[in-house]
């Protein structure tokens, strides 16, 4: 993509869809197929988040849906692996709060790239900052089930709180539907994530288009 990190950054504070990969959710469906799907229908940032594959296989498919985001002059964010997004030439890396800290994976790859971190409390999305991180994934809003030991619900006063408070743009994730997305939008959020809501769906450009409509309503009032 050939926009500055400062560019790509702005794409974090606008009304979006920050787009995340969940194969085990994607009813048979492939990761480069639901990427696909993603890109065409407007989606401009995508998070590859692979739970239960060989790195082999994570950095196989990770170069295919590099390929796929610079034809789509789209980000791509790789979950857990700075070294994996090195190699693929990705534009950032997400972190977990048990995974690498993300001032020491920031000494590792500069300043080009982009540094996410999850976080769920006031404390963390401080310490993110602090970190150098460049946003925060904020959640789960709601209740969720894509990981194995998920956290509890942090609700819609910590999104109010960060719409408020956060030194960094952030990324509201967790339980969000269809049918809550208003909620969320109005408790301050504006990039948004709605994993198994997209990549679950029948038919997921039908989806995108739908979530977007309520984005757009937001954005213009």
């Amino acid at each position: 993509m050939s926009l500055t990190k400062e560019g790509k950054l702005k794409l974090f504070s606008t009304y979006t869809i920050y787009g995340m990969t969940a194969e085990k959710f994607s009813n048979g469906r492939s990761n480069i197929e639901v990427v696909k799907v993603m890109l065409d229908s407007g989606i401009k940032i995508i998070q590859y988040r692979e739970k239960y594959k060989s790195l082999k296989e994570k950095y196989k498919e990770c170069l295919e849906i590099r390929k796929l985001t610079e034809d789509y002059e789209a980000l791509l964010i790789v979950n857990d692996h700075a070294d994996l997004c090195q190699m693929v030439g990705a534009d950032g890396v997400h972190l977990g709060q048990e995974d690498l800290p993300a001032d020491e994976v920031r000494k590792l790859l500069g300043d080009k790239f982009i540094i996410g971190v999850t976080t769920h409390t006031k404390d963390q999305v401080l310490k993110a900052k602090e970190d150098g991180a460049d946003y925060v994934g904020l959640g789960p809003v709601f209740a969720s089930f894509t990981k194995d030991n998920p956290h509890p619900p942090i609700g819609l006063e910590m999104v109010k709180w960060a719409a408020e408070n956060s030194p960094l743009p952030f990324v509201a994730i967790g339980g969000i539907k269809e049918h809550n997305l208003k909620e969320v939008l109005a408790s301050g959020a504006r990039c948004i994530c709605a994993v198994t809501e997209i990549v679950g769906a029948d038919d997921i450009r039908k989806k995108i288009e739908s979530l977007f409509k309520i984005l757009k309503s937001f954005e213009r009032s």
